[in-house]
């Protein structure tokens, strides 16, 4: 009976799939990574609905750096009523408000700090240094400045489309697309760079 609970436990199916070989194993880790970032997805779909409540007040504007990839004629169609909306309540003298940014950028973040950290002790059991989570930071700023741009361009793309019910569940849609984009990114680089698995004890001793 014991046996049994522990080849249906998540250690006894990692032990499963690592005696069928590098690539079943593989394929498992890619399965909790896919279940981990639904997990993060649902995070960030959360949190991005919600901090516009309380970031949707703040007016001080983007630093010129970040101008140049938030710029306003390319996020926003003012052509449409929804663009103008945005445009109203996120754009000041031409440029895009933290308002905007934040929402994105924090939800983005807190969801995939939580996925590292949960990767890292079930996806691929690394022993990772603290220092990889710093390069991972790094990472996923430059990461989510691109999704968040992703995010707002796609928005103001579902924006022009002819359904209103469809409007509605934009940024929804938007989270969606980017947790994708960055599932695709950070499978390769956690498993074979930042959260490299741990090495058997025999092979330490070694």
């Amino acid at each position: 009976m014991a046996d049994e609970k522990k080849k249906i436990s998540l250690g006894g199916i990692d032990g499963a799939a690592e005696e069928k070989g590098s690539f079943i194993k593989t394929v498992w880790q890619l399965v909790k990574f896919l279940v981990v970032s639904g997990l993060v997805t649902i995070i960030q779909l959360v949190l991005a609905n919600v901090l516009p409540f309380i970031f949707d007040g703040v007016t001080a504007t983007l630093p010129a750096f970040l101008q140049g990839i938030f710029n306003p004629d390319l996020i926003f169609d003012a052509t449409t009523a929804k663009g103008a909306e945005q445009i109203a309540k996120y754009v000041v003298g031409g440029v895009v408000t933290w308002g905007y940014l934040l929402p994105f950028f924090l939800s983005n973040l807190i969801a995939n700090i939580y996925g590292f950290y949960q990767n890292k002790k079930t996806t691929f059991k690394s022993d990772a240094p603290w220092y990889n989570f710093a390069i991972y930071i790094v990472l996923m700023i430059a990461l989510i400045l691109f999704s968040t741009w992703f995010q707002g361009w796609l928005v103001g793309v579902i924006a022009k489309a002819p359904w209103a019910w469809l409007n509605g569940l934009a940024r929804t849609i938007a989270g969606l697309a980017a947790g994708f984009v960055q599932m695709v990114i950070l499978f390769p680089i956690e498993k074979f760079v930042l959260l490299k698995e741990k090495k058997p004890a025999e092979e330490t001793a070694e």
